[in-house]
């Protein structure tokens, strides 16, 4: 096991952040607004995103570097600026961390579709890689690859990943299927774990797609299959539309009573997806304390 994420689990499953999205919506950003931009254009809007999470008591926070690759940049006029977006979101995050966490570095889909030709494994590894490279120079602690659902890509994602030489993090979206234990691909838990594995990463997992009450089945899967640590980040519930507002109707105490099935499951590290606040973190810090 990499000695970074040992000395984390040394005492039990780790806590992790919320949601990154939702909350900077909360503080001004707009529907449709690329949120990563905003390290450079509204940096102490994601400096305070970063510092409730730490304050709150998360262990592991990430980065407002989601969709920074040069793929999904190329759909603002920010392309050219792919090192200087991760560089700033790592180091707003390592600023807010301080010495009372670590900063786990976000990687997130390119938004295009190998198997429909949309993009070659080449454009996507060199993306990639492009972008991990800035994250490490940032200063992040690990690289987190998540809310992906192709294998494929996200092996690509891993493979570039791990040439910064950081500990890696590889997490996909389970919504589909009759059970609600597929990808959109079509993968179960057993062929990601495999996979994921077999490609290097050092922690597997599952975030997005569903609350938490899904997620202890997969978790379990992903544990007995790959061997490895394992990270879950459910949403705080199905997201509903109401009027123009998309709503997250999870309450905090709901969503830290699905934590000791978690942590039965075999979870590593635990946290909140979309719509998940800082309120969710202290709530699932307390329930982790009693054990």
């Amino acid at each position: 096991m990499n000695a970074l994420i040992a000395e984390l689990l040394r005492h039990g499953p780790v806590l992790t952040d919320g949601a990154w999205g939702t909350q900077m919506q909360a503080r001004g950003l707009g529907i449709g607004e690329f949120p990563d931009l905003w390290n450079l254009t509204h940096p102490d809007q994601v400096l305070a995103v970063a510092q409730s999470y730490v304050d709150a008591g998360s262990r592991v926070i990430l980065t407002n570097t989601f969709g920074a690759n040069r793929i999904r940049l190329a759909e603002t006029d920010m392309a050219d600026r792919v090192a200087d977006i991760n560089r700033k979101g790592t180091r707003l995050s390592k600023q807010a961390a301080g010495d009372r966490a670590r900063v786990f570095a976000s990687i997130g889909p390119s938004g295009k579709m190998l198997i429909a030709g949309e993009v070659t494994p080449e454009a996507l590894l060199e993306a990639f890689a492009e972008q991990a490279r800035a994250l490490a120079e940032g200063g992040a602690d690990a690289l987190i690859i998540e809310t992906m659902s192709d294998l494929d890509e996200t092996k690509l994602a891993v493979e570039a990943a791990k040439q910064t030489g950081l500990p890696v993090v590889a997490s996909v979206v389970f919504d589909s299927g009759k059970d609600k234990d597929r990808t959109m691909m079509g993968a179960t838990p057993e062929q990601i774990a495999g996979g994921l594995a077999a490609a290097g990463a050092d922690v597997i997992g599952a975030n997005c797609g569903l609350g938490i009450e899904f997620f202890a089945p997969i978790c379990r899967r992903l544990k007995a299959a790959g061997g490895l640590p394992v990270w879950i980040k459910p949403n705080a519930g199905m997201p509903e539309l109401v009027g123009a507002e998309t709503v997250y109707k999870t309450g905090t105490a709901q969503f830290a009573s699905g934590i000791p099935a978690l942590v039965e499951a075999g979870a590593d590290f635990i946290g909140g997806c979309c719509g998940s606040t800082p309120e969710f973190v202290r709530a699932m810090g307390e329930t982790l304390k009693k054990g």
